[in-house]
Parts: structure tokens; C-alpha cells; sequence
């Protein structure tokens, strides 16, 4: 599997350390089998109150946002042996910090596999990408979001109304 980076620092297929799990650009060809993903979790993702843009989308809004060009962030599919079972993104706010984002198809929550997905990225960052910094939101409440942060080593850096900023400090 060739994980050299592109150019834009972008793998082809980027592996973890879960086997079978990697990450992939999630582009507009991905529109169908990322549609399918959104409709079976539309619940799963309104429960906290993120992704609302997600859990109301309709096919030609997965089209349209798929088409645009995340660079020089990362979108991500996460997918397990072929089959698509989420998103990860790494959000260039002010390289070399970046924000990120991700979610898992609820049949999947507590398996390991947005641990070994973030694990993978934020590397993957460091090294191709000079990032030094990553940071995440979650709102109150995301207990399982909060719990996956610290074992990644992101510590709480602010506390507003809805969420909470985390910080992680990436040593290339």
C-alpha cells in the first residue's frame, strides 16, 4: 500500500493501526456511500447538537460539499475493510494549528476505531503537514468525545456556553 504523500501532503490511503481500518480522502465520488452513511445516522448525530449541516443533508448538498476542495486541510473517509464508516477532517484554521472534526457510523462507536483514526491523521500531520497544533471542540455533554480526546493526550484549553476547546500539542 502506498502511503507516500501527495504534493498537497494528502495519502493516497493513509493505514492505522486497527487492520483493515484506514483513512481515505473522502471526495465526490464517495457522494452515494457517504449520503447512505449520513440517512442511517441522522439520530446518532443530532443527539448533541453537532453536525446539523450532516443530519440534514439531502443528496445534491453531499454532491456540492464533496466537490469542494478542503485544501490545504484534510477530509477524510474512514473506512474498515472497503466499507465507509466515517469522516475525520483536519481543518487548516492557522497552520501549523489545525481544527478537527470526526464522527463514526453509530454501529461502530466504542470499537477503537476513532482512536486509531485520529491517532493516524494527527501523525500523519505532524510529519507531512509541520502541525504542531490541533485543536477540538465538543459540545457539553460528548462524554464519549471528551474520553477519546484525553486518551489521545488533548487537554481542555477553553470553556464556552455549548462546547469545550480542546488542545493537543503534536511532536513531529
Amino acid at each position: 500500500m502506498d502511503t507516500s504523500p501527495t504534493p498537497q501532503g494528502r495519502p493516497p490511503e493513509l493505514p492505522t493501526r486497527v487492520t483493515g481500518l484506514v483513512l481515505r480522502a473522502l471526495t465526490a465520488e464517495d457522494a452515494d456511500a457517504y449520503y447512505a452513511l449520513l440517512d442511517r445516522n441522522r439520530l446518532h448525530l443530532s443527539r448533541l447538537g453537532d453536525f446539523r449541516a450532516e443530519r440534514e443533508a439531502t443528496p445534491a448538498w453531499v454532491r456540492a460539499h464533496l466537490a469542494e476542495d478542503p485544501g490545504p486541510g484534510l477530509r477524510c473517509g474512514i473506512r474498515l475493510n472497503g466499507a465507509l464508516i466515517g469522516r475525520i477532517d483536519l481543518v487548516a484554521v492557522d497552520p501549523p494549528r489545525y481544527g478537527t472534526g470526526y464522527w463514526l457510523d453509530e454501529s461502530h462507536v466504542g470499537s477503537g476505531y476513532a482512536s486509531a483514526a485520529c491517532s493516524a491523521l494527527y501523525g500523519h500531520a505532524a510529519r507531512a503537514l509541520g502541525a504542531t497544533e490541533v485543536f477540538a471542540g465538543v459540545t457539553h455533554g460528548n462524554d464519549r468525545s471528551v474520553a477519546l480526546l484525553r486518551r489521545l493526550g488533548f487537554e481542555p484549553v477553553a470553556d464556552f456556553e455549548d462546547y469545550t476547546r480542546f488542545r493537543l500539542v503534536l511532536v513531529p
